[in-house]
This record gives structure tokens, sequence and C-alpha cells, in this order.
């Protein structure tokens, strides 16, 4: 049987009929809110952002009475969209598709059924097949008989990768919580659903191009797991996310939505509504509008051609690759500048660093780094410069 799904508009009703339709599928247990809010911030510029909520988690409090399978999951996806898309005025038109976990069984299913409704898929966290008979047994049992809360404490070490909790404990919390509030026959019902799962020996027959992300320390969808995705479709690719475990769009959702949007629009691709280059938009994002729009202001016929290279090249072909996080980024970055010597523009990445969220505890632990690795006197100049963007910033 279809079971019923049911789906979140995060785009604004602005515009949304004028941006290609991105279809977000969640992972076990979670909700659509709770996990691509943060990842979307990132998206909804480009595109008339979808999410779905699987049979009795967050909004969806729809539960078959009878088992489904994916392919009637994927089905209950598909009709929803044509729901949407018949208020957009394109019914029938391809959408793009990006699903965590059992989201991600979903995209498959979806380009191995109707592969003329997809344009691309971005599959995160996921499997052609994902565990096995007796995991999923097991899952439903303890379901059966203590409900979902008994998963939470399990679920939080499957989940986050280490140190995220303290990162991020409003994320942690919200998504706990939506395990714990899922409806215990719905989780068993898509439990079964995975149960049944096994595509590995169709992966040849995706003409859809594929992306497959992993986390670095995810224990339940592991690289092995999505590599095995990017080689067994005819146009794959590959990109491992580190410090990250099994929900890639909340624990990374800046670089979950530059990899989507990349892989989508391309890398070369453009917002068709501000016309502003990846490069570009990771640049005001780092630094901010301020800042960039002064650099712009000053551009001469000199230095037009340089303004030019350090957007493409700079942020467009490095802050955007996914193998670091942003914060990483910075931390080496502050390093360089330092030993280098170069203050105007360490002052410039102490506030980017702020931005990319470091403290100003972590940014002291950076330049203490240097003091050993650098030189004493680099590392002064540098304490220097940071003291005063900080009291700048604080005044």
């Amino acid at each position: 049987m279809r079971p019923v799904v049911t789906a979140l508009r995060m785009t604004g009703a602005a515009h949304r009929a004028e941006l290609p339709l991105l279809v977000l599928g969640p992972s076990l247990g979670t909700s659509a809110a709770t996990l691509w809010t943060a990842a979307s911030a990132g998206l909804t510029d480009h595109f008339d952002v979808l999410a779905w909520d699987l049979p009795g988690h967050g909004h969806n409090r729809s539960v078959p009475s009878e088992p489904f399978t994916m392919a009637e999951l994927a089905a209950g996806v598909l009709a929803v969209v044509d729901d949407v898309q018949a208020h957009r005025d394109d019914l029938g038109a391809p959408v793009a598709y990006a699903g965590v976990s059992v989201g991600g069984c979903v995209g498959l299913q979806l380009v191995l059924d109707a592969p003329e409704r997809v344009s691309a898929a971005v599959l995160l966290c996921t499997g052609a097949r994902i565990g096995d008979d007796s995991v999923w047994a097991d899952r439903i049992g303890q379901v059966r008989s203590s409900g979902t809360p008994v998963l939470v404490a399990g679920a939080a070490e499957r989940w986050f990768a280490p140190g995220f909790a303290e990162r991020d404990p409003g994320a942690v919390s919200g998504l706990l919580h939506a395990l714990q509030d899922a409806d215990d026959l719905g989780y068993v019902r898509v439990c079964e659903a995975l149960a049944g799962f096994d595509v590995r020996d169709r992966l040849g027959e995706i003409g859809v191009p594929v992306l497959a992300v992993a986390g670095a320390a995810d224990p339940v969808t592991t690289p092995e797991d999505l590599k095995a995705i990017a080689t067994g479709v005819p146009r794959g690719e590959f990109v491992e996310l580190p410090d990250t475990a099994h929900l890639a769009p909340a624990e990374q959702p800046e670089q979950v939505a530059t990899l989507i949007r990349a892989h989508v629009l391309g890398p070369d691709g453009t917002d068709e509504e501000d016309g502003m280059s990846p490069g570009m938009k990771v640049r005001r994002e780092v630094l901010g509008d301020e800042h960039v729009d002064r650099a712009i202001a000053g551009t001469t016929d000199l230095t037009r051609d340089f303004q030019e290279l350090i957007t493409e090249y700079a942020w467009g072909s490095i802050w955007t690759r996914p193998g670091l996080d942003w914060r990483s980024r910075s931390i080496i970055t502050l390093t360089a500048l330092v030993a280098r010597g170069h203050h105007e523009e360490l002052a410039m990445h102490l506030r980017a660093a702020v931005r990319n969220g470091l403290t100003v505890e972590e940014i002291t632990e950076v330049l203490l780094q240097t003091a050993i690795y650098c030189g004493v006197p680099d590392a002064n100049s540098a304490f220097r410069v940071a003291q005063q963007v900080f009291e700048d910033r604080d005044a």
C-alpha cells in the first residue's frame, strides 16, 4: 500500500514558482524541520525547497495499518511532489532530490522507478542496502516493547560525531526529541521497508547523476557503503565529510548545502535570480557583505582581474571544497597568515573565523600554537592584531 507522505515548504512564498524544485528526504527517526532547516538556509535562494516527513514522523501523523515497501514509500513521495507541482504549474517536470539514510534509499528507488522525474540526486549517509534482517528485527522488537524513547541514547551515539553535541546542543536536542516523539508503529513500518530494501544489483541501471556523500565517522552507513553507490552507478561521484556521523545536514549544514548546489547547478552554476557565482556567495558568507562590498567598490582597472581571480579560485575552488569545514579552514588560514606576517589579512580572517563559529577562546589556542611553530615574535604581533579586532567588534 502507498503510505501518505506530508511535506514542509522550506522556501518563502515569494518567487517559489520561479525557482527549480528541490526535494529533501529524512533519516529514520527524524523530522524534515529538525534535520534540514539549517542546511536549507543555504538552499532557499536557489531552489523551491520541499522537505517531506515519514509516516508517523514530524508533522505526518498518518500511519498505515499494513506494511509498505520502499517502492511504495517512493510512490508516496512522488504523489506529494505531484501535488506541489500542480500548484507550481509544472506537473511532471524533473526535480532535484537529496535524501539522508532512508531518504537516500527513497532517492535510489525514485531514480530506478521514475528516472524521468529526477534530474540529479544527492544521497547522504545511506546505502543500497542498510543493515540486515537481524538488525531490523531487533530494532522492531525494541520499539514494539518499549517505544521509540528507548532508542534515544543509542541514537545519540550513532547520529553525531564526537564534539558535535557540545558545539550545537540545540540541534542535538531537537533531533532526539523528534525521535522520541515519532509514532511507534510509524517507526516500525519504516524499519520493515528498510529490511526489504536491497538494490545493490541494480545500481548499474541508474542514469541520473548521483553524488554519494559519506560521514567519515558514520557507524551506520560507512564511507565504503557510499563509495559502492558512487562506483556502482554510471554517473557517480563520492565525497567524504570529516567530523561527521550519520546526520550530515544537521552536522555540516553549510557544506551539505554547497555540495547540493554544486551537484545540481554545476560547479560554475549561478543563482538564476541574482546571477551570483558560488565563489562570490561563499566569499560573502565568510567575510561579510560589508567587507566584500568595500572590496568591489575599490576595484579598479588595475585590480579587477585580481579580484576575479581570488573570487573564482580562493573562494570558488578552495573554500567550496567539501573535505574540510569552514571552521577548520579558518584555523589553517589564521596559522598561515601569522607565519607569513600578513597582518591586514590576519585581521580580516580573524573576523571571518568568528563568523565561521570559532570562539575567542579557540582563536587564543590557535595563536598560542603559532607561538611554538611559527615563532614568539610572530605570535606576539598576531595577539596584538587580535586584541584590536575584538575590541573593535565589542565597541
